[in-house]
């Protein structure tokens, strides 16, 4: 039998998953293809509605060789392996004449860990364990929680907390779960042979495909034990957050609560002479902290320093003490050893790095509303990192709707680690960029409008020309607007205004689930939703209840911002445009996400406002709006009130049809998209 050409495999798993195929699909599977075949690397842009999951997964299924598939968001985790995987897999059997496995994989605090679960938590004030079923009350909410989690422990197969539904609070979780730090390790556990953690790693050891996030990806690169199996093929979906999620993970921090936690935890496993100290140590840390003021540290103040060195010193004698003495009151002493030492070796591992002072690390005090100060180091970049880690041994495919930055991708391929397309020469990384389009007609399914004539928002202070501007505009769009807010007081402050004046339902992040505002706001065309950065990103809402999105100003990050102004200064002192390279790079990402709420299916149509009158007016403006979709584009208030009346007359006059419209066909279709204007 001879090997079936890619683009009948395209076909069957298109056929498979129900969908059409499209061209954008077919080119970017052709280019994965090709990458994969040659280990280099590939950034491929492809817009919403292109089907870039199977565009990289036919072709990596087709290869043969293990593929581990990193993605930012546990809805696409979920998509890829509960839909798009057993189909596609069923579709290619015939074809390929094998079945291949494919699993996924998480941090361990994602699993249920049925040592805690039944032997109780770690108790930090008193010795010995307590049994967190009694502790709760079984009428509050945490003890049901825990009820639940005891009952759901029998039944579950995966012991994964997204599989349970309804889920429970991170507080009632972190009585059932462990960190990989604290973990006993399954040959020295009790329930080693029955542990979900390691059932989902051995899963993943004999899987083709490993489904994976970002977050575990960059755990497996940073922290040199292997977590993920070995693989030739590392997809990167949902790229573009590939790097702050990385610089999450490397980033360390220490606060006065975390080292007393520790304090407690050790005291009772090592002599008096080493608890003390650690405890003088952690009660010179908090005088310190108590006069912290939030801002970066360009040097780290001799008082911190003096602070540091002894938390280091103190918490290194406590790690090599803790295994010397054995307290015989001490129940399940290896569990309450465990959680102790990784206590300590936080505290010591972070207060190393800070004193060591490296030019790479980024050190700052921040300020929390409910957990006060705390300092904390991040690297200044990961594209050393990346580039050394990722790009070293396998073909990398990284995949956005949203990569092309300023008209190419060499912005983001900076911040991977990655010479500028075309670059040769030893030990660089050789890749190339595609973009693939979106099956969207974006110039006649939708508006970009900038609010020219309002004034520049300043740092501080409220906008009242913004707000006016933002009410007429609702109330043209008949409600069904996204405001995307660069903080939560704007948001706020936008939500209360425009319940005051308008006669339509807004609602507000934080006062409810995210999936629930979601849900409600899909329900109702008039109901309104404002929020910050998780709606730049999280929201798909296709049909007539999302026909306006709104954004309050051009996101740039914050000025006092420690670690993006560092960023951009060393930009600056190696001789580039640090706000071009920082700034802009940063909030030109985040606008083409939020740009990119609007068209989520063929039948959408309505309009981006942007109610910062720099996106048209400032010299990187331009820059910015080559970043967005290519949407019509008009600085006419006017026109854009009335196109939105259009729409929003078009959609209550549709009756039935909008009700059928609220969950459209998600590709393209040969209907004519209205103009921007009708």
């Amino acid at each position: 039998m001879t090997k079936p050409s890619l683009p009948e495999l395209l076909h069957a798993a298109v056929t498979a998953v129900g969908g059409t195929e499209r061209p954008g699909q077919v080119t970017m599977a052709e280019a994965v293809a090709e990458a994969v075949d040659d280990q280099s690397h590939l950034l491929v842009q492809a817009g919403t509605g292109t089907g870039k999951s199977l565009g990289y997964l036919v072709p990596a299924l087709a290869h043969g060789e293990r593929v581990v598939v990193a993605t930012a968001t546990l809805a696409l985790q979920r998509q890829l392996v509960e839909r798009d995987l057993p189909r596609t897999v069923e579709s290619l059997h015939p074809l390929l004449r094998r079945r291949p496995q494919f699993a996924m994989l998480k941090g361990r605090s994602n699993y249920l860990c049925l040592h805690r679960l039944h032997e109780g938590v770690p108790q930090d004030e008193e010795e010995g364990l307590f049994d967190q079923f009694e502790a709760a009350a079984p009428s509050s909410k945490l003890g049901q929680d825990l009820l639940r989690l005891r009952d759901w422990s029998d039944e579950t197969e995966t012991g994964d907390r997204d599989d349970l539904t309804p889920g429970v609070s991170d507080r009632a979780w972190g009585q059932v779960s462990v960190s990989s730090r604290e973990c006993l390790g399954a040959t020295k556990c009790a329930y080693g042979a029955e542990c979900f953690a390691e059932a989902a790693r051995e899963r993943a050891k004999l899987a083709d495909v490993v489904v994976t996030n970002h977050a575990l990806l960059a755990i497996d690169a940073i922290e040199g034990a292997p977590v993920l199996p070995s693989h030739e093929v590392l997809i990167v979906d949902e790229a573009h957050e590939l790097v702050s999620r990385v610089t999450g993970v490397a980033t360390g921090e220490l606060t006065p609560a975390q080292v007393n936690r520790a304090v407690r935890r050790a005291a009772k496993l090592v002599n008096e002479k080493a608890a003390d100290a650690l405890q003088t140590a952690a009660e010179g840390f908090e005088r310190v902290m108590e006069l912290a003021l939030p801002g970066r540290l360009e040097e780290v103040p001799e008082d911190l320093g003096y602070a540091l060195m002894a938390l280091r010193d103190a918490a290194r004698t406590v790690i090599s003490a803790i295994g010397a003495t054995r307290d015989k009151s001490v129940e399940d002493e290896n569990a309450v050893r465990k959680q102790a030492l990784a206590s300590v070796e936080s505290i010591h591992g972070v207060a190393e790095r800070i004193t060591q002072g490296s030019e790479y690390d980024v050190v700052w005090y921040e300020q929390h509303d409910r957990f006060g100060a705390s300092v904390r180091v991040a690297p200044l970049s990961v594209s050393g990192l990346l580039r050394e880690k990722l790009f070293a041994e396998r073909s990398v495919v990284l995949t956005s709707a949203t990569l092309k930055i300023g008209g190419d991708f060499n912005g983001v391929g900076a911040s991977l680690g990655l010479a500028p397309e075309g670059t040769a020469g030893e030990d660089v990384p050789q890749w190339k960029g595609l973009d693939v389009g979106s099956p969207f007609d974006y110039p006649k399914q939708g508006i970009l409008y900038v609010a020219r004539h309002l004034n520049t928002p300043g740092r501080e202070g409220s906008r009242t020309d913004m707000l006016d501007e933002l009410a007429e505009l609702v109330e043209a769009a008949g409600g069904r607007t996204l405001g995307l807010f660069s903080s939560m007081r704007g948001a706020k402050a936008a939500a209360e205004e425009l319940r005051g004046r308008l006669d339509k339902p807004i609602l507000l992040q934080g006062e409810e689930t995210l999936g629930e505002l979601i849900k409600n706001f899909a329900a109702d065309p008039e109901t309104c939703l404002f929020g910050t950065l998780s709606l730049w990103q999280g929201v798909d809402v296709p049909g007539p209840s999302c026909q306006l999105v709104v954004m309050d100003r051009i996101p740039f990050p914050r000025p006092d911002d420690p670690l993006m102004s560092a960023r951009q200064k060393a930009v600056e002192e190696a001789g580039g445009n640090g706000f071009m390279a920082v700034a802009a790079t940063h909030a030109a990402l985040l606008m083409a996400q939020g740009a990119g709420r609007l068209v989520r299916a063929t039948g959408d149509k309505g309009v981006v406002a942007v109610l910062d009158p720099r996106l048209a007016n400032a010299r990187y403006g331009s820059y910015l709006r080559a970043s967005l979709p290519d949407f019509w584009y008009t600085t006419d208030r006017n026109q854009a009130r009335r196109s939105l009346a259009a729409i929003d007359a078009k959609a209550k006059a549709d009756g039935a049809q909008s009700t059928d419209a609220a969950q459209p066909e998600r590709v393209p279709g040969q209907g004519k998209a209205p103009g921007p204007t009708s």
